[in-house]
């Protein structure tokens, strides 16, 4: 008798994930049609205004039947309990397994990384899974909590489950390589506003970069990290929108030792889970040229912020650090300065500042 009952309901699971959502909607359909056309023969008036039939059908249907209203002539009550019941039943067990089915599949694409994000806009990408420095970017992006709003998507190449599942800011794509235009455009790359590549090596994170650089908006900002330098020279002799950055653990080290202290300093900037951190700011067009050092007392006055340089890109090649104080400022240009939070650009009175 068990084995049978399995075979029964692994018959109509399957009838169940052949059926469309348009299929199971249109027999609903049909049935509250055909149950109403019924009950309006057996004159049945106080059921079958439009309002009250609805109400009705769904209460009667689903077993709740809180009993306020039900057929009251002889034919209404067969229609109810030969054609309304047992067909509506068997359509509402159909409507909850396929609604069950579509739960589990949604949360299954979400967790394998199959989900679609080509409609996604102005979002955070991060290219390449490591088990703790990925886990430390995503940390740190979100604790600057006056940054704009932007979903972060993490996409990789390993065969492995949506990392961090229980952060709504996260979403996860699973793609087949860095480099196809296909999965590429399943993530968005045309739209994506800032990207970080932080490849399994050295040769993925170059592919990755000289690919996207030509597919991503003008505005977007990408960021390499690499470890041999040499990568850094060959990328951006082809990408100007990549801003590259390498392991400078010698540099550090030499620093340390001859300024101690050095590599807490740099840990401090770096991070924005305590301490003042290291932010950037554009000046936005219309801005009538400013002084550096106007500039420069104005923010540790009111915002105890400290300007360390202006850059004249996004990648902040040839960037002028700690220029002198009659050092011209225009607009569009970046100032980078530290703070214990980030300054907005609607923060800042410009104006006041170009006089």
């Amino acid at each position: 008798m068990l084995g049978i009952f399995k075979r029964l309901t692994l018959l109509l699971r399957a009838h169940i994930d052949q059926l469309s959502w348009q299929a199971v909607m249109l027999a609903i359909l049909a049935h509250m049609l055909v149950t109403w056309g019924l009950l309006l023969i057996a004159n049945e008036q106080a059921l079958t205004s439009f309002s009250t039939y609805f109400y009705y059908y769904t209460v009667t249907t689903s077993t709740v039947g809180y009993g306020d209203f039900s057929p009251t002539s002889e034919l209404g009550r067969w229609v109810v309990a030969l054609i309304q019941i047992p067909f509506g039943l068997a359509l509402f067990g159909v409507l909850l397994g396929k609604t069950g089915q579509t739960v589990t599949y949604l949360i299954r694409r979400a967790m394998t990384g199959d989900k679609n994000f080509a409609h996604s806009n102005n979002h955070i990408i991060i290219f390449g899974w490591h088990d703790t420095r990925t886990k430390k970017m995503i940390d740190y992006i979100l604790a600057d909590t006056k940054r704009t709003d932007r979903r972060i998507l993490l996409a990789v190449t390993e065969q492995m489950e949506h990392p961090f599942l229980t952060n709504e800011n996260v979403d996860f794509a699973r793609l087949t390589s860095f480099t196809d235009l296909e999965e590429l455009e399943r993530v968005a790359i045309n739209r994506a506003d800032k990207i970080i590549i932080d490849g399994q090596d050295d040769n993925q994170t170059f592919t990755t970069a000289l690919r996207i650089s030509r597919l991503v908006k003008s505005e977007c900002h990408i960021s390499a990290h690499f470890l041999d330098e040499t990568k850094v020279e060959m990328l951006l002799e082809h990408c100007q929108n990549v801003e590259c950055s390498s392991a400078k653990s010698a540099e550090i080290l030499v620093r340390s030792m001859q300024d101690p202290g050095s590599s807490r300093v740099q840990e401090e900037l770096l991070s924005t889970l305590h301490g003042d951190t290291q932010f950037s700011l554009a000046i936005p067009s219309g801005c009538d040229e400013m002084e550096f050092g106007t500039l420069f007392h104005h923010f540790k006055h009111d915002y105890n912020a400290i300007l360390l340089g202006v850059a004249h890109n996004l990648s902040a090649q040839n960037m002028d650090l700690n220029p002198p104080l009659d050092y011209k400022v225009n607009a569009g240009d970046i100032l980078h300065y530290i703070a214990l939070e980030r300054v907005l650009t609607n923060e800042v009175d410009w104006q006041s500042l170009a006089k």
